[in-house]
């Protein structure tokens, strides 16, 4: 019999997977400088994306409820270097990184199913006083955190190699049609500069 706890936690599970598979497959088919390239000013790139992920999930859904997972996440130690999380080095190949983060799904959906959703942990990174929260609260946290980076995910790959969409069979847009989104941009950037000349 299904519990509404075991169908609270399948829809939070169902959510974070989403969002996990999302975020790996935007890196399928890219070269090893592609996956690393900063994109923006501040160097956000997608196999950094996928670093940080792993190390969110192994830190709320593991640590924070006495459940380490053993992994070594050196970029996370208070003698890395700053933001050292958001990229990876040379040396750190794909398979690494995407692996680590396969491995901290496993560790995060093993807290998840051996923990009531109420079971209150400690943030070991936030001040204390502050530090509490429930299971609930972190798995809809790594939730949030791990979609908004899909986001990022998605803006990166689209302006990497014009691939888009959720997954490899669901663009979620409406059309494919270049010449559509050529006429359709066009009309944006129409509108945009109307609005500007208002202002």
């Amino acid at each position: 019999m299904t519990t509404s706890s075991d169908a609270a936690k399948a829809d939070l599970r169902r959510y974070l997977q989403e969002a996990r598979d999302a975020l790996v497959w935007k890196l399928d088919g890219l070269s090893e400088y592609d996956v690393r390239r900063p994109m923006t000013p501040t160097g956000t790139n997608l196999l950094g994306l996928v670093k940080h992920a792993a190390g969110v999930e192994l830190g709320y859904l593991g640590a924070t409820f006495g459940r380490p997972s053993g992994e070594p996440l050196p970029w996370l130690a208070d003698s890395a270097e700053t933001n050292a999380d958001m990229w990876a080095t040379a040396g750190e190949s794909r398979a690494f990184v995407v692996e680590l983060y396969r491995r901290a799904w496993a560790h995060a959906d093993a807290t998840i199913d051996a923990l009531a959703l109420d079971t209150t942990g400690m943030v070991p990174w936030w001040p204390d006083g502050k530090d509490e929260l429930t299971l609930h609260h972190a798995v809809v946290r790594v939730i949030a955190d791990t979609h908004r980076h899909a986001g990022h995910a998605d803006i990166l790959r689209e302006l990497l190699d014009g691939a888009v969409g959720e997954n490899a069979v669901n663009t979620s847009l409406p059309s494919t049609d270049p010449a559509w989104w050529e006429t359709y941009r066009q009309r944006l950037e129409s509108a945009a500069r109307e609005a500007g000349q208002r202002s």
